[in-house]
C-alpha cells in the first residue's frame, strides 16, 4: 500500500535511527525530526536576532501579537536573506530555549506544523514528534485538516537498564550538516574514533550521563506513553519490534522492522477522520 506517515517512537537510546533508516531506504520515505526543525528555525532566529529590537517583540515580558512580530522581523529577515516566518517561529521558541526552559507544546506543535506542511503532510517518518498527549490531539487535527494520515506507528521497545548501558557507548559526530551517530559496540566509527562520514573525531553528548538518561526514562513514561495511546485509540496500529536484537546486523535490524510491519500494512491503514 501507498505509505502516508509512519510515527517511531521510543525511550531515548532504545536505538529509534537504524529502524528510521530501515523505513527509509525501503518504503522511500524522508524523516522529518523534531531535532532538526529546532534547528531549522533557530538557524533562522540566530541569523536577525541582533538586528531586532526586542521590545518590538515582546510586551510586558511577554509575546507580542503575531502580526507585530512579523513586520518587526521583516526587513532584518530579508537583510539577513532568511524568510520572515522561520524567523518568527524561531523567535518563539528561542525565548524559551534561551532562558533554559521547555518549549510549550503550542508553540512545539506550530514548529511541527509548519515543516509538515512544507514537507507535504505525506511520506515521513515522523521522529521525536509527538511526545505529549496534547501533541498527539494537534497531530490527529492536524492530519484532519490536511487530509493526510497516519498509517501506523513503530515503537523500539527496550527495557531501561538496557538503555543505560546503550546510551553511555553512544558518540555522536559534532560536525555541523553530520551529526552521524554511533555506537562503540554495536555501530562503531572508524578507527581512531572518527566519523565514517566525514572523518571528524565523534563526541560523547553532554547529556549522555546516568543520570540525565534516567531522567530521560521517566518522562517517556509520564509522557510519550500516554501520547502513544492518544494514537493507538484514534485506531493508528502499533508495531512493537525489540531495542535488542540477540544479532545486531543490518539485516537483523531489517527483518525485525519489516516483519512488525508487514501485517498492519496489508491489512490496509485508514484515513484518519
Amino acid at each position: 500500500m501507498d505509505i502516508q506517515n509512519i510515527v517511531v517512537a521510543g525511550k531515548s537510546g532504545a536505538g529509534k535511527q537504524p529502524r528510521i533508516d530501515v523505513l527509509l531506504s525501503e518504503h522511500s520515505l524522508k524523516q522529518l525530526s523534531t531535532g532538526n526543525i529546532f534547528r531549522q528555525y533557530l538557524g533562522a532566529w540566530s541569523k536577525v536576532r541582533d538586528r531586532v529590537d526586542r521590545s518590538a517583540l515582546l510586551t510586558d515580558g511577554t509575546f507580542a501579537p503575531d502580526d507585530r512580530i512579523r513586520a518587526a522581523l521583516q526587513e532584518p529577515a530579508r537583510e539577513a536573506g532568511v524568510d520572515p516566518e522561520d524567523a518568527r517561529l524561531g523567535f518563539l521558541a528561542g525565548h524559551y530555549v534561551e532562558a533554559g526552559k521547555f518549549v510549550p507544546d503550542a508553540i512545539t506543535n506550530e514548529l511541527f506544523a509548519a515543516a509538515f506542511r512544507a514537507a507535504g503532510g505525506k511520506g515521513l517518518v515522523l521522529d521525536g514528534y509527538p511526545r505529549t498527549p496534547d501533541q498527539s490531539d494537534f497531530l490527529l487535527r492536524l492530519c484532519r485538516e490536511l487530509g493526510r494520515r497516519i498509517d501506523l506507528v513503530l515503537l523500539v521497545d527496550n527495557d531501561d537498564e538496557a538503555i543505560v548501558a546503550r546510551t553511555i557507548g553512544r558518540r555522536i559526530c559534532p560536525k555541523a550538516g553530520c551529526g552521524k551517530v554511533f555506537h562503540l559496540e554495536f555501530k562503531p566509527p572508524a578507527p581512531g574514533g572518527l566519523c565514517t562520514a566525514c572523518g571528524t573525531p565523534v563526541v560523547l553528548r553532554s547529556d549522555d550521563t546516568e543520570e540525565k538518561i534516567r531522567s530521560r526514562l521517566r518522562e517517556f513514561a509520564d509522557k510519550a506513553e500516554p501520547a502513544l495511546r492518544r494514537l493507538t485509540a484514534a485506531g493508528i496500529p502499533l508495531a512493537r519490534v525489540p531495542g535488542n536484537l540477540p544479532v545486531f546486523t543490518d539485516a537483523a535490524v531489517r527483518e525485525s522492522v519489516l516483519g512488525a510491519i508487514r501485517p498492519l500494512l496489508a491489512s490496509g491503514a485508514r484515513p484518519l477522520s
